[in-house]
């Protein structure tokens, strides 16, 4: 899908488990300026719904599985994520919603930008109106 990518970490796997790093502009396409996580969501619980004008991220599911659905105005995907090792970038104008928590499961972010409440777009059909020009 148009800028949206899965992106595979180094997994240095020894009997005493498993070691994966993640480094700006190597292993994720930009500078690091937020990290935050998300825990405790309930199984029927759905987040997200919404995109960003500029923030480029990176979810990595630490642990358990999250189902990400992805959407810009011509496509849409479903993608699981379920793997440490494995995360997903999300460009600009890229609509997503994250769905099918399981009860163990950690969602760890990875953002080029700080907070910006100005930089969300959280209405749908204002979506579709803003980012048509940038997808053709």
């Amino acid at each position: 899908m148009y800028n949206c990518a899965l992106l595979k970490f180094k997994d240095i796997a020894s009997h005493d488990g498993h070691l994966s790093s993640i480094e700006e502009k190597i292993d994720v396409p930009f500078k690091i300026k937020r990290v935050y996580y998300i825990t405790g969501v309930g199984q029927e619980a759905e987040r997200g719904f919404h995109a960003h004008k500029k923030l480029q991220q990176v979810l990595i599911c630490l642990n358990g599985s999250i189902k990400i659905r992805i959407k810009n105005p011509i496509e849409e995907e479903t993608v699981q994520l379920n793997n440490p090792a494995t995360g997903l970038y999300i460009g600009p104008l890229v609509w997503h919603e994250m769905f099918d928590f399981t009860k163990e499961s950690v969602l760890l972010v990875v953002a080029s930008e700080h907070y910006a409440e100005e930089d969300y777009l959280r209405d749908y059909n204002h979506y579709l109106n803003e980012s048509k020009p940038f997808f053709g």
